[in-house]
């Protein structure tokens, strides 16, 4: 019984903490606190969190006048809501300065192309290069004035071309309505793949309900947002960390084996790593054993004419520059094995589009750098299909089927076919 009649007041303050608690959460909620930078949230979280915390305070403050209960006192609730929102600021503040500082470092930022080189424009770019942690790079303005000022890269009608050239990943419509603009620019998105976002105040507004971010004083609403697949993307770079773990385990012996016998073979260093054009058009450096002689960057000009493949890629059936073992680790793609720790790194994958040398990738047309918006890959369809073809259109044609209907099964059925492939010496 002394028991009982004790509950009221030891259960006041954790019974006073839980409703405090879920009245905040709510309050915080329905405001928009939790709400992503992306989503509608047009205050400062720090306004609606002084909000939340006062409506909460001052309704568990009532609650506490009204039931009489023997709970915390009003002076006690009081400074617990002052303690709640010093703590929750600061640790807000702290989040905010760590995301900060690991933006720079970041490798993935979205490029962003602005719509409009007017006042909007301007403060769009401003806001985005002030805040590096919002991971967006932008690579200049689309504007049809007479006089172009700084970072104006065209017309309006050039947005697919440019958008092309720069690899951009969103478009910001931040340009006054003239004609039928924002949906030829939503059309062009749609072909191309990419995000489309709009200044609304230059638009006659949007509904509240809309997808909005604010970038400063200048709201934003998603016009069209390309699906990306977030978890298989994830479950893939999954596969490629453990494909590459135990793929640099367990060939461990034969690629000391392999360096053993280059040395043997030639003097010279055991791996050749040069630089290569990546997802984005980013560059990276990628590993293979050495197969050609030392010098054979400073033949390959005098080679060009020689060239067996159409189109940018330079190869030839029986390179001068190749080594006696170099040319058996080509048959077997084996000089390729150093290419797992690319893979590990997450500059490659084990599955995608082959990597070009710069000097091929500076041949490039503008229609061939859609093979760029995946990562490189180590095999892929053209290794399965068409290995000895020596059409670069044909290659062409195989790495954009593959970024069309990519899937985790298609990149399993490639390396199983890849390894039969392997073993059949039917390699360069």
């Amino acid at each position: 019984m002394a028991n009982w009649h004790l509950t009221p007041l030891a259960s006041g303050w954790p019974r006073s903490a839980a409703v405090f608690a879920v009245i905040s959460t709510l309050l915080g909620y329905s405001e928009g606190l939790y709400f992503s930078r992306q989503q509608v949230r047009r205050q400062s979280p720090y306004l609606i969190l002084a909000k939340t915390l006062g409506w909460s305070t001052l309704l568990q403050a009532t609650l506490l006048r009204a039931s009489g209960d023997g709970g915390p006192s009003l002076f006690c609730v009081t400074a617990a809501g002052l303690l709640c929102y010093g703590c929750l600021s600061g640790w807000r503040g702290c989040r905010s300065k760590a995301r900060r500082r690991a933006s720079p470092g970041r490798k993935h930022k979205h490029h962003t192309l602005i719509v409009g080189a007017g006042r909007a424009g301007r403060q769009v770019a401003d806001y985005l290069e002030q805040h590096p942690e919002m991971s967006r790079i932008v690579v200049g303005f689309i504007d049809d004035a007479p006089k172009r000022g700084f970072g104006v890269l065209g017309p309006p009608e050039n947005i697919a071309s440019i958008a092309r050239a720069h690899f951009v990943d969103e478009l910001i419509l931040a340009a006054p309505p003239v004609g039928d603009l924002a949906q030829r620019i939503i059309r062009e998105a749609q072909e191309n793949h990419l995000d489309v976002k709009v200044v609304p105040e230059l638009h006659g507004g949007m509904p509240v309900y809309s997808w909005m971010e604010d970038l400063g004083a200048v709201p934003l609403v998603t016009l069209h947002r390309e699906a990306v697949p977030t978890v298989s993307l994830f479950l893939k770079r999954i596969a490629d960390v453990v494909g590459s773990s135990l793929g640099l385990i367990f060939a461990g012996p034969v690629m000391l084996a392999i360096a053993a016998l280059i040395r043997l073979d030639t003097a010279g260093p055991v791996l050749y790593n040069a630089s290569r054009v990546g997802r984005k058009g980013r560059r990276f450096r990628c590993y293979k054993f050495r197969t050609m002689m030392v010098n054979a960057g400073d033949l390959k000009e005098q080679l060009r004419a020689c060239n067996q493949r159409e189109g940018p890629c330079f190869k030839i059936a029986d390179d001068p520059r190749v080594t006696r073992v170099g040319r058996w680790l080509r048959r077997y793609s084996l000089d390729e094995l150093p290419q797992l720790w690319n893979v590990f790194k997450g500059e490659m994958s084990l599955v995608g589009p082959r990597p070009h040398p710069l000097d091929d990738f500076a041949r490039y047309a503008l229609e061939h750098l859609r093979r760029l918006d995946v990562t490189p890959g180590i095999t892929g369809l053209w290794q399965i299909k068409a290995r000895r073809n020596p059409s670069f259109e044909t290659n062409l044609a195989l790495d954009l089927e593959y970024i069309e209907h990519w899937s985790l099964w298609m990149d399993v059925r490639i390396l199983f076919k890849t390894i039969a492939v392997v073993f059949q010496g039917t390699g360069a």
